[in-house]
């Protein structure tokens, strides 16, 4: 068991982190708190800068980015994704990876400025080393936990001069990265960073200052609070240019969730957690993988839910998400709901 597991409430069986996390009990005690506050009008917005600013800290060092000065605020994955679309000059050729997240390629589908080549997951690094002004994908599949080897990525881009966006969103707490290596890369923090739905964190490398700031706001500068009113406001030179405001009432539980993960450390997190879905796999028939997510065909997630085993169906087929809260028993739960709700 990892120490961060005695952070959580036990809940039995749940394995739908790809979902949404489940809170530690500080986190969920940090946002009844700014919940009272807000309720009771003594919510200090401008104090909370500093929870903000620890959460860049937290999660530049989750990524692997150069430092908190290297990462940007935003509420959703797919605003950072729409911003960086926006940033292409007209006619740019962007490489996306067929069936991922729909958050991922749609603002570049849409866009009737970029041309946009569709190719199966197993051809992205190939694909990025033929050429491309940008490659968009996610670093963990959303549907099925496939792994993209992300430092193939970053050398094929380096020697084909391709600017690359990463999704972070089912890697960012578990899985070893080197954002500093790749121009942008954005997780949504309420899936296995453990925070409040609401909160969008991207690492944004010094060299991808082509990234506009399409969504520009007070926030932007480097002194918010004497940035209220105008239009000849200077944005940061830091990446929180591309700030959008922070949601106060969530910023203090995100902190804490992310600080959480960096004192267990992601190489620990992520040894428990794929090895749990390893330890899953074997009891079920099938190969060792390289995610805590694993797709189970032939099993409906009602059926497991009946089991007391919460999971996802995506794609037909049942996700299931092993975690830091999780341990042998819900491995144990999990092999035997599917062993009885598959057809035999």
């Amino acid at each position: 068991m990892l120490e961060i597991a005695a952070a959580f409430r036990r809940v039995p069986g749940y394995l739908d982190t790809p979902s949404y996390g489940l809170p530690a009990r500080a986190t969920a005690a940090a946002l009844r708190r700014a919940t009272r506050a807000w309720e009771q009008g003594t919510l200090d917005p401008a104090a909370l800068d500093g929870s903000v600013d620890r959460m860049r800290a937290a999660f530049a060092t989750l990524v692997g980015a150069g430092g908190p000065q290297d990462v940007a605020l935003a509420g959703s994955t797919s605003q950072v994704v729409g911003m960086v679309a926006a940033s292409l000059p007209d006619g740019a050729r962007v490489v996306v990876a067929e069936g991922d997240f729909a958050s991922v390629p749609l603002p570049f589908v849409h866009d009737p400025r970029l041309e946009v080549r569709v190719v199966p997951l197993a051809r992205i690094v190939p694909e990025t080393l033929l050429g491309a002004d940008l490659v968009a994908v996610s670093a963990v599949q959303s549907a099925d936990g496939a792994v993209v080897d992300l430092d193939a990525l970053a050398m094929a881009a380096r020697v084909s001069g391709a600017r690359t966006l990463v999704d972070a969103s089912h890697a960012a707490g578990w899985m070893t990265m080197r954002a500093r290596d790749l121009d942008v890369v954005v997780a949504s923090a309420y899936k296995w960073l453990g925070a409040p739905r609401g909160i969008a964190l991207a690492a944004v490398r010094p060299e991808a200052s082509w990234v506009r700031p399409v969504n520009a706001s007070w926030y932007g500068a480097d002194a918010p609070w004497a940035s209220l009113y105008g239009h000849d406001i200077a944005l940061s030179a830091t990446a929180r240019r591309l700030d959008t405001s922070p949601p106060w009432q969530l910023v203090e539980a995100g902190a804490v969730a992310l600080e959480l993960l960096v004192a267990q450390g992601v190489e620990a997190i992520g040894r428990h957690s794929v090895g749990l879905a390893d330890a899953f796999r074997e009891r079920v028939g099938m190969a060792p993988g390289a995610s805590p997510i694993v797709s189970v065909a032939g099993v409906d997630p009602c059926a497991l839910a009946r089991a007391g085993v919460r999971a996802a169906a995506r794609g037909g087929r049942a996700r299931l998400g092993f975690y830091v809260h999780n341990d042998e028993r819900d491995v144990d739960a999990a092999a035997t709901a599917i062993r009885v709700a598959q057809p035999a």
